[in-house]
């Protein structure tokens, strides 16, 4: 437990600082988020907040693998190829939108170059990725909800390949998709690497219930993540004077997809991710409304569903707040379940 502590507080050290040290690195270089305007059809009320620092989310990510490194120096925990993998897989999405945020910034445009191909490239990517972390590790290929037995289903490793690369692919888009408002991913990412942690550590301190892959290792991880969004949502919070980016969006939802991958919550994933979940499913309903009408209706003023009640008089911060309820109130609902499945499981092995 202490090795997760270790590297929550570390962590968060390291990005409160951090971040707050590249909020003036990139003011004195003159980089700024650029907003859509009324031409893209963007969120043309938030055009005060162009020029806002951007590409914190590099202060997210390497805070969260320096203190998942530190918290290694105490003796009993091992540094696993799992999770090795596993922060391949993050800096590899991470720089992936990295490059995309320089090309905004760089063209001082919302959408880099990449932006109409920035999905297939990054597919492929986790594709790849997951492969690995299938050949190289001991991960369960079954079909899970909240240990690999349940349901259990049995998977063909091409089938899992794809199954859990559309998770972590989805996931990675999702948070993207809810980083609109000042600190709601980063919020709502915070509340998702909580829970992680408490599974991941759960399941280490029952190994014959939930037959994890170095689950101590995978607490430290998802603690690392949510401390460095911590720390972070200081600086983040409304008004923001720094945003995550790509860089951050990607790295986020990359991580969050590759924890409930390794702790064989497949399934609980949605809950945990509700909120992404909600804000990415706006958007898709948008487009289908809008399509299926012949391009003349929309379900909503404005998508994702986060600028729909703006346009509708809520104060952003309301906005934020309220949806950062609706996460927590999911969050803790997986979790319930979560423990609700063990209990079960705890009253059958007591009652043999």
């Amino acid at each position: 437990m202490i090795a997760v502590l270790i590297g929550g507080a570390v962590s968060m050290f390291l990005s409160l600082f951090g971040t707050r040290w590249m909020i003036g690195f990139f003011a004195s270089l003159g980089m700024g988020q650029p907003i859509l305007g009324s031409e893209d059809h963007g969120p043309v009320h938030h055009m005060k907040k162009q020029g806002t620092a951007t590409m914190g989310g590099i202060a997210i990510l390497l805070s969260a693998f320096v203190g998942w490194l530190v918290a290694h120096l105490r003796d009993g925990i091992a540094l696993s190829d799992q999770a090795m993998i596993m922060w391949a897989a993050v800096l590899v999405l991470g720089f992936m939108g990295f490059l995309d945020d320089f090309l905004k910034v760089r063209k001082a445009h919302n959408r880099g170059i990449l932006w109409k191909k920035k999905g297939y490239i990054t597919f492929g990517l986790v594709v790849v990725l997951m492969t690995w972390l299938l050949l190289g590790t001991g991960v369960s290929e079954t079909l899970s909800f909240t240990r690999f037995d349940l349901p259990g289903w049995d998977l063909s490793a091409p089938l899992w390949v794809i199954w859990t690369s559309v998770m972590v692919w989805s996931t990675t888009n999702a948070v993207n998709v809810t980083d609109g408002l000042d600190g709601l991913a980063a919020g709502s990412a915070l509340f998702g690497f909580l829970a992680f942690t408490v599974i991941a550590y759960w399941a280490f301190r029952n190994p014959d219930v939930y037959r994890l892959v170095n689950p101590l290792d995978l607490a430290v991880f998802s603690a690392a993540m949510a401390g460095a969004c911590g720390g972070f949502l200081w600086w983040n919070a409304a008004p923001a004077r720094i945003f995550m980016g790509d860089v951050g969006a990607l790295g986020i939802g990359g991580a969050l997809g590759l924890l409930a991958v390794t702790t064989n919550t497949h399934m609980l994933l949605p809950l945990i991710c509700a909120l992404n979940v909600m804000e990415a499913g706006s958007v898709a309903l948008q487009m289908g409304v809008f399509k299926a009408s012949g391009r003349t209706r929309r379900l909503f003023r404005m998508s994702p569903v986060h600028h729909h009640f703006e346009l509708l008089g809520w104060p952003e911060t309301t906005v934020i707040i309220r949806f950062w309820i609706i996460s927590g109130l999911c969050v803790a609902a997986a979790l319930a379940i979560f423990i609700a499945d063990f209990t079960s499981i705890a009253d059958s092995l007591g009652g043999r």
